[in-house]
C-alpha cells in the first residue's frame, strides 16, 4: 500500500498501474492480484489507506489534547507536516486524488468524498467547541473553509511558487482566525 500510494501521490491514481506497483515491490502482477482483483479496487485501497493515514498524522496527535484552540492549532500545523515531511516528494496525495476525482463519478469518488466529508464534521465539531456559546454553523463552516484555505494555499505557495516562507505564512494566517473566531461574539 505504500508503494502504491507513492506512486499515486507523484503520477496520480489514474497513472498507476498493477503492474508498476508489482514491479517497485518485486511481486509478479498476478503475486499482487492476491491483494487487488482490479484497477479500481487498488485505488480504492489507495484512498482508503492514504485517509486513513492522514486521519493517524494529523488527527490522533490532537484529538486528546484539552481545548479547541490546541486541537485546531496542533491540527493545522500536523496538516503542515504531513505536506511539507510526510509527503515531500509527490505532494499531499489527498489533494491528487481531489483534483483528480472530482470530475470522476465512482465508487473512489465517492469513498474519497466520504473521508473528506467525515474529516469536515471533525473540524467544525472543533470549530464550534472554540467558544461558549459554540459557533453556529455558518460561523463554523466559515472558519473550516478559510483553514482549509490557508492550508491549499501553503501547498500552492511552497510547491508551485518556491515560497520557502509559506509555512511562517500560512500559520500566522491561522493563529489570526482563531484569535477572531475565538472573539467574535455571536449575532
Amino acid at each position: 500500500m505504500e508503494e502504491a500510494a507513492r506512486q499515486a501521490s507523484l503520477r496520480g491514481l489514474a497513472a498507476v498501474s498493477l503492474a508498476d506497483v508489482a514491479e517497485a515491490v518485486g511481486l509478479s502482477k498476478s503475486g499482487l492480484f492476491k491483494h487487488f482483483d482490479s484497477k479500481e479496487a487498488m485505488e480504492l485501497e489507495i484512498v482508503d489507506y492514504v485517509t486513513l493515514l492522514f486521519t493517524e498524522f494529523v488527527w490522533r496527535p490532537a484529538e486528546h489534547l484539552p481545548t479547541a484552540r490546541e486541537r485546531l492549532s496542533r491540527i493545522f500545523d500536523l496538516w503542515m507536516d504531513w505536506e511539507d515531511k510526510k509527503w515531500a516528494q509527490g505532494g499531499c496525495p489527498i489533494m491528487a486524488f481531489s483534483v483528480e476525482l472530482d470530475d470522476q463519478p465512482g465508487p473512489v469518488r465517492d469513498l474519497l468524498q466520504r473521508r473528506l466529508q467525515q474529516w469536515k464534521k471533525t473540524l467544525l465539531r472543533q470549530f464550534q467547541q472554540l467558544r461558549e456559546p459554540p459557533l453556529s454553523d455558518v460561523e463554523a463552516q466559515t472558519a473550516y473553509f478559510q483553514m482549509k484555505s490557508f492550508a491549499l494555499g501553503h501547498l500552492d505557495a511552497r510547491r508551485i511558487m518556491g515560497d520557502a516562507d509559506a509555512r511562517r505564512s500560512a500559520q500566522a494566517a491561522f493563529e489570526a482566525l482563531l484569535d477572531r473566531t475565538e472573539r467574535a461574539s455571536p449575532p
